[in-house]
């Protein structure tokens, strides 16, 4: 556990020092939904093969929300599955906030082993850990049942990686991919703060997953190379973004300005079979 306000270098040198791992070639950013959601059988294979063999390839880091609920779920089956079949390690760190966590006591200790309860209580409001990650780091800002605390944190630490020089010669950073599953209208404001890094993000979005990701895949098919739609497009875009999200025509012209100005930088914005793009991105982000 650490305070919300940690400094991102003092967390990266617990993970180097004394957690003993290696920086990574490649840092993948996994953001989605937090309630849970089902992935058609075919692509939840594909999302699953995807992120591992690129994980396993590239000696990435993953980071996801920590707990087993939404897309950190389908995250933690990818990773069971993995390490059934034992090829490679996979680091894999779940940044969660303190207070959303369910048996969290059981946890509390200084160098100590303890044994940690992964059965949910289907009458909580909180979450229980998913139990595949290799890591976490769980932020207190004093609140209970409630995320937040993780937000800033993780952005910054994340930054503070992929400011860490992985090739002195050249100069080179850690690249970082944000990867996109289902999601709420949250999930399209992280794809715009992600473009908007400097420098930017690149974003690979999980088509066919549902809610964001689908409402940006679908902007991302039919937009032009100036990031603009056509006035059919965009209605089709309000529409489904009120159904989606059950929000009212000025609620929804707020998020598709979101979209529209994730458009702006489609460059960047990748859709469609995972395994393909995240070995595009990351080509992209390493040589770039």
């Amino acid at each position: 556990m650490v305070s919300f306000d940690s400094k991102p270098d003092s967390l990266l040198h617990l993970m180097v020092k004394d957690w003993q791992l290696e920086l990574p070639t490649l840092l993948i950013s996994v953001h989605g939904g937090l309630q849970n959601f089902d992935l058609p059988p075919k692509l939840k294979q594909v999302f699953g093969k995807g992120l591992i063999k690129a994980a396993v390839t590239t000696g990435a880091w993953i980071f996801t929300g920590g707990v087993s609920t939404g897309v950190i779920r389908h995250v933690g089956d990818a990773l069971k599955d993995h390490s059934s079949k034992s090829r490679g390690k996979v680091c894999a760190i779940g940044i969660a906030p303190w207070g959303i966590v369910e048996n969290k006591e059981d946890l509390i200790g200084r160098d100590v082993t303890r044994p940690y309860q992964t059965m949910s209580n289907p009458l909580s409001k909180l979450s229980v850990l998913n139990s595949s990650h290799s890591h976490y780091i769980l932020a207190d800002n004093g609140t209970c049942g409630k995320y937040g605390a993780e937000v800033r944190l993780r952005r910054q630490l994340e930054k503070h990686i992929s400011l860490q020089k992985i090739n002195t010669r050249l100069g080179q950073g850690v690249p970082v991919v944000c990867l996109i599953v289902e999601g709420g209208p949250n999930v399209i404001s992280i794809t715009l703060e992600s473009l908007k890094e400097e420098p930017p993000v690149p974003v690979v979005v999980c088509d066919g997953s549902g809610r964001a990701s689908d409402i940006l895949s679908f902007a991302h098919r039919y937009c032009e190379e100036d990031g603009l739609v056509s006035e059919s497009v965009k209605d089709q875009l309000l529409v489904t973004i009120q159904k989606t999200f059950n929000y009212s025509r000025s609620q929804a012209q707020q998020i598709f300005l979101m979209v529209m100005e994730c458009m702006k930088k489609r460059a960047l914005v990748g859709w469609g079979q995972i395994e393909i793009k995240f070995f595009f991105l990351f080509v992209f982000c390493f040589f770039s």
